[in-house]
């Protein structure tokens, strides 16, 4: 692994802080504590009543950079998945501008640096139809990580399909429309951290000689919902001699053995992936999460040191003013 990494923390129960990663790894120098992250995709409907008015807003703000200053976080990450009516979106909006401006407030009144505040979005700037408050999350937030996996799944399509698809021609269901879609909304790509999966999804094939994408299925493979990590995708290749396939079309992997198929990201797209952030000028990518990977193999196939010394001027033993990876959603800054 290479340059700065920055991790996640989770606040999930009122008072309870989940630390996926307690110690960095000691061959990521410039790993550091960054952003801790207030989760609510279990239970969406918790931050749309937060939301809704400005002395529960106040209340959740104050307290969150309480919180991060507390336990010597670096910025504060909202995980809203997801704002669904246009009532949300703007109280979203609320949300954003009344955060960074006591985030601004709190650095001016303590004297410490700004806290970084950073959100989790839908693959594209609208979330069906309904969009999302694009100058409040432009003035608001350091960054976005926008979520461009779960695309196909078993629990909601009974085809096959590139969890991930970096393009998908002929629909509107893939990684660069989502990034174009954000870009052309306003946001700067400098402000855009594209996500990527280190698991996948297995499905059930109806007929084991019809096995590309979009093959019909009879629903979910080896897990309830067919979710399944990296690290078990190889294994479940390594037992079953898997044929294994790279569509570069798509920029997505799959493999097959018998009926069970899986699609998922692998050495090819991932690296493909991170090609293209570098391209759009993004400012990084991330992954959910680096505990499914295996023996951190995706994890280096997006490690462009050289890329980050030749674009920052990085130095060995020189840590960089702005972080770059994270060790849990391993976001790299290109």
């Amino acid at each position: 692994m290479a340059a700065a990494k920055l991790r996640y923390s989770f606040f999930g129960k009122p008072g309870t802080i989940l630390d996926l990663h307690e110690n960095c790894p000691t061959k990521e120098p410039f790993c550091q504590n960054t952003l801790v992250d207030w989760w609510g995709s279990s239970d969406p409907s918790a931050f749309s009543s937060m939301a809704s008015h400005p002395n529960s807003r106040k209340s959740f703000i104050d307290s969150s950079i309480s919180i991060a200053r507390s336990y010597g976080f670096h910025g504060l990450d909202l995980d809203w998945e997801y704002p669904s009516d246009a009532t949300q979106m703007t109280n979203l909006g609320f949300l954003l501008n009344e955060w960074r401006a006591a985030v601004n407030s709190e650095s001016t009144a303590t004297g410490k640096p700004k806290l970084f505040l950073t959100a989790a979005v839908f693959r594209n700037s609208d979330y069906y139809t309904l969009n999302y408050p694009i100058q409040a999350v432009k003035n608001g937030l350091d960054w976005i990580n926008v979520m461009a996996y779960d695309f196909y799944g078993p629990g909601w399509s009974n085809v096959t399909g590139p969890p991930a698809a970096l393009y998908n021609p002929g629909t509107q269901i893939s990684g660069d429309y989502g990034i174009t879609s954000w870009i052309q909304s306003g946001i700067p790509a400098n402000k855009i951290v594209l996500g990527f999966p280190f698991y996948g999804y297995a499905w059930r094939l109806v007929d084991a000689n019809n096995h590309g994408f979009f093959a019909p299925t009879s629903g979910a493979a080896l897990t309830p919902d067919g979710s399944i990590g990296y690290g078990q995708i190889l294994s479940f290749i390594s037992s079953n001699k898997a044929t294994e396939v790279y569509n570069g079309t798509v920029v997505s992997n799959y493999c097959y053995c018998g009926t069970t198929w899986i699609g998922y990201d692998d050495v090819q797209s991932i690296t493909a992936k991170v090609s293209y952030a570098q391209g759009k000028a993004l400012l990084g990518y991330f992954a959910w999460h680096v505990g499914a990977d295996s023996g951190w193999t995706l994890s280096q196939a997006g490690d462009k040191e050289d890329f980050w010394k030749r674009i920052f001027g990085l130095k060995a033993g020189l840590s960089p003013s702005f972080p770059m990876q994270t060790t849990m959603n391993s976001f790299c800054m290109v």
